[in-house]
């Protein structure tokens, strides 16, 4: 199967690709340089405004670019994080209208942020309305211009993806107080952290192109999210290190911005649509999924 991939090259993207080309299919990144990367094997890098004449028969696509959630969110940065995703889905979509055969389906990310944030309720792919912040917005512009694809006979699946945890994204960064011994809670860690091993969203990923009866949104988090509380005890338990301090959520705004809305606030996202359809999670439990990662980590730094 010819598969091609916006965001390719990116932590997320490049376990998705690894997955893919490890059971045979062929995978096309799109990339702004392709000519800093070679061509090897399954793998090939064709141009952002590659013409459709030039590829393949995809039989899929994923969509994954975009410009980065960290950093503080200035004006200009939030401009960047919108325009980044409309601009790249817009040009996949007008890449499939030039297509004489398209694509099967279209894996198009998003993220939970789209459900707003709570302490109390659980959002499923059955909840309808959107969050009212920055990040709900986004999602929200971000989902409808991939549903365009809907349009083109394209069977389409917005992938709500939780916080992503593997050696690199957001984990690094959330393990860095415990591992200088200053780890604790965020605020009064009551808010709720949706979390998915990034082997289980690779995975989810090629059960979403198999399975041809799921279209729409589904959320990529594990079965079992976290209050910031218990999340952050799970890492300090499997690092070794203590878990007694607290991180005020008046310093984690001033630090961060508008940003620390993702850390001192959150959703209980739950993943209905995978569990009905049939999905195994690989990682379930957050536990399990840090001790995964950790021996990775450890193997890495044995090898350097």
């Amino acid at each position: 199967m010819n598969i091609l991939i916006t965001g390719g090259t990116g932590f997320v993207g490049s376990h998705i690709v690894k997955l893919l080309t490890s059971q045979g299919h062929h995978v096309y990144i799109m990339t702004r340089s392709p000519e800093k990367h070679e061509s090897k094997g399954k793998v090939h890098y064709v141009s952002t405004d590659v013409a459709a004449e030039e590829l393949p028969r995809i039989r899929a696509a994923i969509n994954l670019a975009g410009a980065s959630l960290f950093g503080r969110w200035t004006d200009e940065r939030k401009e960047a994080i919108l325009k980044s995703r409309l601009e790249t889905t817009n040009n996949l979509i007008e890449l499939f209208r030039n297509m004489d055969e398209k694509p099967d389906v279209l894996i198009s990310a998003s993220a939970v942020g789209w459900y707003g944030t709570s302490d109390n309720k659980i959002f499923t792919e059955k909840t309808t309305t959107p969050g009212n912040d920055f990040l709900a917005d986004v999602c929200t512009k971000w989902e409808a211009a991939a549903k365009k694809a809907e349009e083109l006979g394209i069977r389409t699946v917005i992938a709500r993806f939780g916080i992503v945890l593997g050696t690199e994204g957001a984990l690094p960064l959330m393990e860095k107080p415990v591992k200088l011994f200053i780890g604790g809670k965020i605020g009064d860690g009551e808010q709720w952290v949706s979390w998915i091993h990034v082997d289980d969203l690779a995975r989810m990923v090629k059960f979403c192109i198999d399975e041809r009866e799921i279209s729409g949104p589904v959320n990529f988090t594990a079965p079992y999210p976290k209050r910031n509380k218990d999340f952050m005890r799970t890492i300090a338990r499997v690092q070794n290190r203590p878990h007694w301090t607290m991180a005020p959520a008046s310093l984690v705004k001033l630090a961060a911005g508008e940003m620390s809305e993702m850390v001192i606030e959150g959703q209980c996202v739950k993943p209905a649509k995978a569990v009905v359809l049939g999905y195994t999670f690989q990682f379930p439990i957050l536990e399990a999924a840090l001790h995964n990662i950790q021996k990775r980590e450890q193997n890495y730094d044995s090898i350097l």
